[in-house]
């Protein structure tokens, strides 16, 4: 016999799903493409505890296991931690510059009075977000050619007597992929922040002017307390993400002279386990990154509440 409390519960339930039902239609395709794209692709973890070779006829479980063998093999490799090294680098790098580059944007493009001069940078900082890395990496490796703008402005202020192959330069790689990151990504990770902005109470605003405070007390006093909690949950998701940097940049700008600093843990993936048909190498790699992406969030998590008493998950 059911609990008269569970009767209420279920009727409220259902009331609420028909009272939302336009917002559950418009995330349920966003909810299937997770499901197909992020959670069924799961099974193929498989691979990484079998020595997987597509066969014509066999299924996944027809493959004979041999437990952490590519695991080992992966730790064994000195290549993997050159990899690595090259990985937390360019993540550190990104995180030290790119994070808070799009909140001082945020403030600053706030205190903008005129409306027409702010839509205008607005929407020439966000374009680059939607160009490809293809045509980026280009614009770079023109900008930075010996014969490019950059190195022509250098000789003409005198900085330097002859033009320098930037990109033929191993220890300077590391900085130039984090300057196109930034270049690229600068208006549009800087959007959230405005939006947050936007959510504080304008009388506050008003109240301090009143009381005679500065444009930078508002921001130290108002703003930045007031955007706070945004700027943790994005902190804490960026720690989450500081293995997985992808490898766009890193495959355009890179060449055989900066492979030392170019390779990363996506490029190793592609280079030493699908290129080969290594693919339960490959495999075991994706699950070290995402084991250790579930550690760094919980452990950024942690920090955040102990900091600020708030938790993102």
């Amino acid at each position: 016999m059911n609990h008269p409390g569970y009767k209420i519960h279920k009727k409220t339930f259902i009331k609420t799903i028909v009272k939302q039902r336009y917002l559950i239609l418009m995330v349920l395709p966003f909810l299937i493409w997770i499901i197909i794209f992020k959670y069924l692709p799961l099974w193929g973890w498989l691979m990484a505890f079998q020595d997987y070779r597509p066969k014509a006829g066999m299924g996944i479980f027809d493959y004979p296991f041999v437990g952490l063998k590519h695991f080992i093999a992966l730790f064994q490799d000195p290549m993997f931690y050159n990899v690595m090294g090259n990985t937390l680098a360019m993540s550190f790098m990104q995180l030290i510059f790119g994070f808070p580059l799009p909140i001082l944007f945020a403030i600053l493009l706030n205190e903008v009075k005129s409306i027409k001069f702010k839509k205008l940078v607005q929407t020439s900082t966000y374009l680059p977000h939607f160009v490809s890395w293809v045509i980026v990496a280009g614009l770079f490796t023109t900008l930075l050619a010996r014969d490019g703008i950059v190195n022509e402005m250098l000789l003409l202020i005198g900085a330097i007597k002859e033009p320098i192959s930037f990109l033929a330069l191993p220890r300077w790689f590391w900085g130039i992929c984090t300057s196109a990151e930034i270049w690229k990504e600068l208006g549009w990770n800087s959007i959230i922040f405005l939006a947050a902005i936007a959510g504080i109470d304008p009388t506050l605003y008003e109240a301090a002017k009143v009381d005679g405070a500065s444009r930078w007390q508002s921001i130290k006093h108002i703003t930045i307390p007031g955007i706070i909690s945004t700027i943790l949950v994005i902190l804490v998701l960026d720690i989450g993400w500081i293995i997985s940097i992808g490898f766009e940049k890193q495959y355009l700008l890179g060449n055989s002279i900066v492979q030392d600093y170019s390779k990363v843990l996506d490029l190793y993936i592609l280079d030493y386990g699908i290129k080969l048909g290594r693919y339960s190498f490959g495999t075991a790699i994706g699950i070290f990154k995402s084991v250790v992406s579930i550690i760094l969030l919980f452990f950024a998590n942690q920090l955040a509440k102990r900091w600020n008493g708030q938790t993102v998950i």
